[in-house]
Order: structure tokens, then C-alpha cells, then sequence
């Protein structure tokens, strides 16, 4: 997630001395800007602290065999909830690196033709990294995966 100035492209900023955004601000500055949210077509549910909810409706390009959702699709959903839960509560003074660090993340059922949404959960905030937990289900709330994500922040 892009930080600077709320949606210049590079992952850090020096502090200007002037009011800052908080992060949860920046985290939806970031979400507006940025060009594979748009893409994808993902829309902002809800951003609370510690925990963000985002929608991904079906379309057929979103596919990789007949109307099955393509898990590279999914896997974004979940990772872009998990910055914006780790970005919700992030104090920007602390600093404003950041990236994923890794995903373990199970595929439980296919998702067919159905939109998508995804839940993440800050489970804890260390220093710099951050842990998610993320629940991603189907228009009828039959799960579709399950993840862990580590974000670095700071």
C-alpha cells in the first residue's frame, strides 16, 4: 500500500511536520488509487480497526475454467483485506513501510460465478509486522478460503 501523500507510488515517506493522515486514511486513499483494486473490481465493505471487509463481484474474466474464480484473484481479495485491516489502527508516525510478508492461505471450496467477500482480522500487532487472519466466502456465505497473512508496517 502506497503511502506517501496518501497515493504517491513508492512504500515510504519522511513525516512533513504537517498533519499526517492516520493510517486507516491512507489505507483508503490506497484502496481508491490503486490501479489492480480498479482492475479487479473490488469494492470497500467496511475498515474499522484491527479489521476490513472487501467485496470482489464475479465477472467472467475473473475466471480460469468455465465460472470458476481463478485463486490468483482470490488470493488478491484476501491480501488486500489483510492491508487494510494491518492499515486501519497503524499509527503513521511509527512509519510507513510496508509490504506483505508472506500468506499460507487454503482453498476450501470453489467459488463458481458468485461474487466474493473477505474478512481480515488483526490477530496481533507486533513492531513491524502485523498478523491477519482472513475468511473469504461466496454470496451464500459457503467459505472459499481461509488465510494467515504477515504485513510489515513501520
Amino acid at each position: 500500500m502506497s503511502a506517501q501523500r496518501a497515493h504517491e507510488p513508492s512504500g515510504e515517506h519522511e513525516p512533513s511536520g504537517e498533519h499526517e493522515p492516520s493510517g486507516e486514511q491512507l489505507a483508503r486513499a490506497w484502496f481508491e488509487h490503486s490501479p489492480l483494486i480498479r482492475a479487479l473490481g473490488m469494492r470497500l465493505g467496511s475498515i474499522s480497526p484491527d479489521e476490513a471487509t472487501v467485496a470482489l463481484p464475479y465477472r467472467e474474466e475473473l475466471a480460469t475454467a468455465a465460472d470458476v474464480v481463478h485463486g490468483g484473484a482470490i488470493m488478491s481479495l484476501l491480501d488486500t483485506a489483510a492491508a487494510l485491516a494491518a492499515w486501519s489502527a497503524h499509527d503513521p508516525s511509527k512509519g510507513v513501510r510496508w509490504g506483505t510478508v508472506g500468506v499460507s492461505v487454503s482453498f476450501l471450496a470453489s467459488a463458481q460465478g458468485s461474487d466474493l467477500e473477505a474478512t481480515a482480522r488483526v490477530t496481533r500487532r507486533g513492531r513491524s509486522i502485523c498478523f491477519c487472519s482472513v475468511d473469504v466466502s461466496d454470496s451464500e456465505r459457503t467459505p472459499v478460503a481461509e488465510a494467515l497473512v504477515s504485513y510489515r508496517l513501520g
